[in-house]
């Protein structure tokens, strides 16, 4: 019996690169975009939400990423 491991590391992935404030922030506190300043707002956990959920929809539904183990 194989596994499809495709969507669990694409979902990691995505939400340890999309973590607001680990390497970037949308909106930042001073600026449009900040690198890696570890803080967040409410604003940016909704752009950032937004963007990984677009993300995970492309990469899963549109381009089907698989990857089968077993």
């Amino acid at each position: 019996m194989s596994s499809d491991w495709g969507p669990v590391v694409v979902s990691v992935v995505l939400f340890v690169l999309l973590t607001p404030g680990l390497l970037f922030q949308v909106p930042g506190r001073s600026r449009c975009v900040e690198f890696g300043n570890f803080e967040t707002s409410a604003a940016a956990i909704l752009i950032h939400s937004l963007l990984y959920f677009g993300l995970v929809c492309v990469f899963l539904i549109a381009v089907r990423v698989h990857f089968y183990t077993g």
